[in-house]
């Protein structure tokens, strides 16, 4: 626990004063009752239960004053609350190299069982998007509450060539923000730009558009990016990425397979289908979000477990003056009610 103003945290030397004060306030009660023999006698017959009364609402007291002044100094603490994610967009890879079968039965079918799961275990508030990508990206069900319609999406995924993550991303932002201008250059993703060289200068001009926020910082809408390969066309990946991050959109992306890769063959040509990990750490690490590695079907379902948690669950720094502040009144509350039922009066 830490405090906004721990200059007031003073305040507290006033708890032992108090306690000094009552400490007084028996004694030369005790000497009193010593000068009478009979009222002597009758505290001597006083039980330890009625001495433990005696005590008790003025302890409760004491508490209520240290609650007091600890909310007054303003505490924070460390609190899991929950996400006021309202709109979550899965943007899957449906590119040809997901027909692998490293993940059982295939990465594709593993993808789409995983994301049911994930689905069902939402909030009913949440609305959920899902954009597909190959050698582009298309929304295939806007944002929406209806699970029937999502699930009835994700089935309908056709494997296609090609893979722009890119593409994901920016057609991601804009249904989130569907005012916004989210145009790059389709590039060559190899460039000096995805090895973190200068920024694409369409990227660059849409920045200077819009303002920036801190990144992570737009908490109505998260994005979570599933894929097995590597970029071979469309915008490039890092600087869509930026644009999330300038937005504050978090990114989560999900590697699936091994980074060692498979080789694919069909209708005469074969090619090896590798995951890039070092791009979708870099994308996650950009917009605060997180990457997450699923080399098989097992690893897959814990991922989206895993993300099932953060969404409906966000660690942050808060403000806890309010609860101090409700436990003082409770305590000051029962100390007085004890001591009118005990003592007809209040302390």
């Amino acid at each position: 626990m830490t405090f906004l103003w721990p200059d007031l945290l003073w305040l507290l030397l006033a708890v032992p004063a108090l306690a000094g004060v009552y400490v007084i306030a028996l004694r030369r009660k005790k000497k009193r009752l010593l000068r009478y023999a009979g009222l002597a006698m009758a505290r001597d017959a006083i039980g330890p239960g009625q001495r433990l009364r005696r005590h008790l609402p003025p302890l409760l007291f004491l508490v209520s004053l240290v609650a007091v002044v600890l909310a007054i100094a303003r505490p924070t603490a460390t609190l899991t609350l929950p996400s006021p994610h309202e709109t979550i967009i899965l943007a899957m890879d449906v590119s040809g190299s997901m027909r692998a079968t490293d993940v059982a039965p295939s990465r594709i079918a593993a993808a789409q069982q995983a994301a049911r799961d994930f689905i069902a275990d939402q909030p009913a508030s949440a609305r959920i998007g899902v954009v597909s990508f190959a050698a582009t990206a298309s929304v295939v069900q806007p944002p929406t509450r209806s699970r029937e319609d999502i699930l009835a999406a994700i089935d309908r995924f056709q494997l296609q060539r090609g893979t722009a993550i890119g593409s994901a991303i920016l057609v991601a932002l804009k249904t989130i923000f569907p005012d916004g201008d989210f145009e790059l250059r389709a590039a060559n993703p190899r460039d000096a730009a995805l090895r973190g060289g200068p920024p694409d200068k369409a990227a660059a001009a849409g920045k200077a558009a819009s303002k920036a926020v801190p990144p992570g910082s737009y908490t109505n809408a998260a994005i979570i990016l599933v894929t097995d390969g590597q970029t071979t066309s469309g915008p490039n990946p890092i600087e869509a990425a930026r644009m999330a991050a300038d937005r504050g959109v978090r990114i989560y992306t999900v590697g699936i397979g091994t980074v060692a890769g498979e080789i694919l063959s069909s209708e005469g040509w074969s090619m090896r289908v590798r995951l890039d990990e070092e791009s979708l750490k870099a994308i996650a690490d950009m917009t605060r979000g997180a990457y997450f590695h699923a080399g098989n079907a097992v690893d897959l379902k814990e991922v989206y477990e895993s993300l099932n948690t953060r969404l409906s669950g966000e660690t942050r720094q808060a403000e806890i003056t309010a609860l101090l502040a409700a436990a003082a009144a409770i305590a000051a509350l029962v100390a007085a009610f004890l001591s009118v039922l005990w003592f007809n009066r209040i302390l």
